[in-house]
């Protein structure tokens, strides 16, 4: 059995507060377990939500003060200005920009939901004023922080696998084949909202998961692509279905399909990298194995816990093999990172590239430059867009 990650030394728990994620929310809740799983951050303010009857009871279920519970972000970012170390901001897409924009001009790092923004500009903006500030920012693109996605990256840049030749990776969901936003679901309502989610729905929710992950594991950079964005589903105005082909700066080439009508399909995000001298490919509802097939030898699937995995990537196991870790644990590994990274800041101490192991505001500009490239393509006739 191979040994899990190591403890962080803590002598004080930061504290953080919260935009958006109040009752009836998914991800706020998912992302305060996530906080609270290594006990490095305590949350102590919140705006939760536009209703202020929300706010109040879901910051009373946090045990939180009620003179920390604020109607506005804006009201937040100013009064807890040196009250608290971070935000996280977990509301639908069109609440990211100006939100972050406020806790920044407040000195307050900020840990934002993909995507950064709808406007290219203003995630350019954002990530701007984090660098000026010197401030630290991530974007939760939760998936980047398995163990075995750290090893995969790890395999490609070690250049086991060779030079990358070609991409396919996917991310199909059932649950809008169902009219979900007629029939109650918030999380659907929201989504296929231009208003509310922006540009692109298939796209911009799984999507730049796609975009993020792939340059991650990769490095690859987007030379140019082609995108058809389908709308399925009836009386819908973004598209829940994209196919979209791709051309790598130095050749490589890819094909990324999304779907939020493919029956059969939970959660099934996926991805397959072939080189000259292998390939390997992951599955996020398996996410504790990753498969390696090197030319010329027997296949081999890799275990989390159990095989050996590039130190920087075991370091962030947790538990021995067979007891699976997923969700929770890798959104975890994100927090374990950005907090200790702000803890060091804080502290005065040198950051090293292992320390900013998390998306960064720079990955949130490419995720909503991506995102706004194929739906420029799909509107003009799915056609090549230069990158």
């Amino acid at each position: 059995m191979i040994e899990g990650s190591a403890e962080i030394a803590v002598t004080e728990k930061l504290r953080y507060g919260m935009v958006g994620g109040g009752r009836g929310s998914f991800i706020g809740d998912v992302h305060r377990k996530a906080v609270a799983l290594d006990g490095l951050a305590e949350i102590t303010a919140g705006c939760f939500s536009h209703s202020p009857e929300n706010t109040l009871a879901t910051g009373k279920a946090l045990g939180i003060s009620p003179e920390r519970l604020y109607k506005t972000f804006d009201e937040m970012a100013e009064k807890e200005a040196g009250k608290i170390d971070f935000v996280v901001i977990t509301t639908p897409n069109v609440s990211h920009y100006p939100a972050a924009k406020a806790f920044l001009n407040q000195g307050i790092p900020v840990v934002c939901d993909k995507p950064l923004a709808i406007e290219l500009a203003d995630a350019q903006e954002l990530a701007a004023l984090a660098k000026k500030k010197n401030l630290l920012f991530c974007v939760t693109y939760t998936y980047t922080g398995n163990p075995t996605v750290k090893h995969a990256r790890a395999l490609v840049q070690q250049g086991e696998i060779g030079d990358i030749l070609f991409v396919n990776a996917e991310y199909p969901q059932e649950w809008l084949l169902a009219p979900a936003e007629k029939q109650g679901s918030k999380q659907a309502q929201w989504r296929t909202d231009p208003k509310i989610a922006g540009k692109s729905n298939s796209v911009g929710d799984l999507g730049s998961h796609i975009e993020n992950m792939i340059s991650y594991v990769t490095g690859l950079r987007i030379k140019s692509l082609l995108a058809r964005l389908d709308i399925i589903g009836k009386d819908r105005v973004l598209d829940d279905n994209a196919t979209i082909l791709l051309e790598y700066e130095g050749g490589a080439k890819g094909v990324y399909w999304t779907s939020q009508i493919a029956s059969g399909y939970d959660n099934a995000f996926r991805f397959r990298i072939f080189g000259t001298k292998g390939a390997i490919q992951w599955n996020e509802e398996t996410s504790n194995y990753l498969e390696l097939s090197l030319f010329g030898q027997p296949n081999a699937t890799l275990s989390r816990g159990r095989d050996p995995f590039h130190p920087h990537a075991q370091s962030y196991s947790r538990i021995p093999s067979g007891h699976p870790e997923g969700y929770f644990e890798a959104l975890a590994n994100i927090y374990k990172t950005y907090i200790a990274a702000l803890t060091k800041q804080k502290a005065g101490e040198a950051l090293t590239e292992e320390d900013l192991d998390f998306p960064n505001a720079e990955m949130g500009v490419d995720g909503v430059k991506f995102i706004g490239a194929c739906v420029e393509s799909s509107q003009k006739g799915a056609v090549w867009v230069n990158y």
